[in-house]
């Protein structure tokens, strides 16, 4: 980072007094000597909130930390209320560069002399301008010699450079942050810079972003709730990005929507059913759904859907995560809060030796003054946020790997809200999730499992014998005398009883129910002859 840049964020920070939002007891004696050495940069907006300040301060310092505020506003557990609220207006609106210098990175990025030899048109003009990139409409003249309109998304230049440069700088301020901050250890901010960066650096990449495009796609082909735009991926590069261009509504646009009799009930449930689908199902969802990146098809507004774009940011969840989330939304449903406080002790969300009857009891006084509104009218990222507040006595600490799902719920609430104010979330989400678990707790689970197993299964069944015979050769000790052999009948028998079962799984799955059930009967006989002979 060049001094310039580092003595404008200085004077930045100081100018708009954000450095009086740190207790002065926190601040080191070194801290106190360097603020004292620059006495000419004094605070210019003492009238102001500090909450504005904030914003105001992120806004002029650019690109890279508005995003940063804006990603802080949706984290209500890591910060006052009202300072996040503030942070929410932040509008990532940037002039836009020059239209002739978008072609050029174009025509270099593809290696074309000319723009004409892949796009009969392109307009210089962007259609919309932020803080990473900028998007500008062309028609495409694909290689069979059909021509289909589409966006092309251009990274701005130079700006790899300014974004190391601060990212540099956040990270050495989280550091000290962590030194000085006594709920360090719960806020984690090395741990926070550290995703925002991967985020930001992910945006970067638009082929990463048109990989998550095609991924999202795939697993929506067919759907009546979500399209997503068609990616060229022979035209595009590492900072360049050749869509399908859509034309629908805005969904923020809410008078077009009811102008052309969109059943707005139907679009807010489906919008919470999408969110859903892409964390339950495909755990892989799509974690920048503000508004200005979700439009409503145009076609039969009776049966609306959604059309999503800009896939720079996703999510993905492991298996835990699923069924941690899943369980907890159902014991919310349900106003079970000794499941939700167990739930939060078993997930290492709070420690372990956290008293669990304590806990219970903050969280239902928390909650109960909330559900005694109709469920119509609860707000669940209110309901978080006063959980996340609750939490915070009990030393909860901060997942870095749930934040883009906060966030992204957040979002689809909001929308819903939005567009249906009478939306029920909880009844739209409560019967999908508990499908959910059941599926992943039932029979039927267990046979799905066994089913994506059995290639392995099926290659490794003639090793079975070999495996058995090994197993109880290793078993023997080098003794002089030898070990009855009644002492190997239990592992026989159990090993028989086994090979059994997997063989009835797999005749099941044939469809040979008969074959099955005698396979599965000799299972059976085997497991009880063994318990015996034990």
């Amino acid at each position: 980072m060049s001094t310039a840049r580092l003595y404008y964020i200085t004077k930045t920070l100081l100018s708009y007094g954000l450095d009086e939002l740190i207790p002065k007891h926190k601040v080191p004696w070194f801290a106190k000597m360097a603020r004292g050495s620059l006495f000419w940069l004094r605070n210019q907006h003492k009238d102001k909130s500090p909450g504005l300040r904030l914003r105001l301060a992120l806004q002029q310092l650019g690109p890279v930390w508005i995003k940063f505020g804006q990603m802080l506003s949706t984290r209500r557990d890591l910060l006052p209320h009202d300072i996040a609220l503030e942070l929410a207006f932040l509008q990532d609106q940037v002039a836009p560069f020059e239209g002739e210098l978008a072609q050029k990175i174009i025509e270099k990025a593809l290696e074309i002399n000319d723009i004409s030899e892949r796009f009969s048109e392109f307009s210089q003009t962007p259609l919309a301008s932020a803080s990473i990139a900028q998007v500008h409409t062309a028609t495409l003249i694909e290689a069979n010699g059909n021509e289909q309109d589409v966006v092309i998304k251009v990274i701005r230049p130079n700006i790899n450079q300014q974004i190391n440069a601060d990212l540099a700088l956040m990270e050495k301020l989280a550091k000290v942050l962590a030194k000085v901050h006594n709920e360090s250890k719960r806020l984690r901010p090395v741990e926070v810079v550290n995703e925002y960066k991967k985020t930001l650096l992910d945006e970067l990449d638009l082929m990463r972003e048109g990989a998550n495009g095609i991924q999202l796609k795939r697993n929506f082909e067919g759907s009546d709730s979500l399209y997503i735009p068609t990616v060229y991926s022979d035209y595009s590069r590492h900072n360049i990005l050749v869509m399908e261009r859509i034309y629908g509504i805005p969904v923020s646009d809410t008078e077009a929507l009811l102008a052309q009799n969109t059943n707005m009930k139907l679009l807010a449930e489906r919008g919470v059913e999408v969110f859903f689908t892409q964390v339950f199902r495909d755990s892989f969802f799509h974690a920048d759904m503000h508004p200005g990146n979700i439009f409503v098809s145009r076609e039969h507004p009776e049966d609306p859907k959604y059309i999503g774009i800009d896939c720079g940011i996703v999510g993905t969840l492991n298996k835990e995560d699923k069924r941690y989330l899943a369980e907890n939304f159902i014991a919310f449903f349900n106003r079970d809060y000794r499941q939700v406080a167990q739930l939060h002790v078993d997930s290492g969300w709070v420690p372990r030796d956290t008293n669990i009857e304590e806990f219970e009891f903050a969280i239902r006084t928390v909650c109960e003054p909330i559900f005694n509104k109709p469920l119509a009218e609860i707000s669940f990222g209110h309901v978080l946020v006063n959980l996340f507040n609750t939490a915070r006595r009990f030393n909860m600490q901060v997942q870095p790997q749930l934040v883009l799902l906060q966030k992204t719920l957040l979002y689809v609430e909001g929308l819903g809200r939005q567009l249906y104010p009478q939306l029920d979330l909880w009844k739209t989400a409560k019967p999908f999730l508990e499908d959910w678990v059941k599926q992943q707790v039932g029979p039927l689970s267990v046979l799905k499992q066994m089913y994506a197993n059995l290639p392995f299964w099926a290659e490794k069944m003639p090793e079975l014998p070999d495996l058995i015979y090994q197993n109880l050769k290793q078993g023997v000790p080098h003794v002089q005398q030898p070990m009855p052999v009644a002492s190997h009948k239990p592992v026989v028998l159990g090993l028989f009883a086994s090979a059994a079962l997997i063989v009835s799984t797999l005749l099941y799955l044939q469809h040979d129910l008969i074959a099955a059930g005698i396979a599965a009967s000799a299972a059976i006989a085997g497991f009880i002859a063994a318990w015996r002979s034990a």
